[in-house]
């Protein structure tokens, strides 16, 4: 239950924002975006959807807290610059789920591999649960979409 309401939350995302008069016309078929994005006949393509968990090894506050989040943040921002992150993004905590990855891969073996790289995942801070998701191609250019509208700092 709690994973098709995540899924129906994800894909409310994507809705638009405002009801499209019936007259108005469908947008141009892009069919080299398509074909970068990976994306069959209905716009979908392949992902893995990671539930980050709170796992068996919490690490107290301090310096090697923060070090350890410092990388988490840092490795995120690397698998997005490769193509492999589309989403992520933290959770409430209830029922001990603290976070989502979306990755662009073909299966759920090549996800734990990139997973595995994280530090909140190797320290026993979280624990992963992956399952294939099939979803919307655009969602492939939400990482370059959100560096557009991240505000500089002063």
């Amino acid at each position: 239950m709690r994973m098709l309401l995540c899924s129906l939350a994800l894909l409310a995302c994507c809705l638009p924002a405002q009801a499209q008069p019936a007259a108005a016309a469908a947008p141009a078929y892009d069919a080299a975006q398509a074909k970068a994005w990976g994306a069959n006949d209905q716009g979908l393509r392949k992902y893995v959807f990671v539930l980050l968990k709170t796992g068996p090894k919490p690490m107290p506050a301090g310096p090697e807290r923060d070090a350890m989040f410092k990388g988490h943040f840092a490795n995120m921002g690397r698998l997005a610059n490769d193509g492999v992150l589309v989403y992520a993004g933290p959770m409430d905590g209830v029922d001990g789920w603290r976070g989502i990855f979306i990755m662009a891969v073909p299966d759920i073996a090549t996800a734990k591999q990139h997973a595995e790289t994280d530090p909140v995942l190797q320290s026993g801070e979280m624990v992963a649960e992956y399952h294939l998701h099939f979803g919307s191609a655009a969602l492939v250019g939400v990482p370059e979409a959100h560096k557009r509208i991240v505000k500089p700092a002063p």
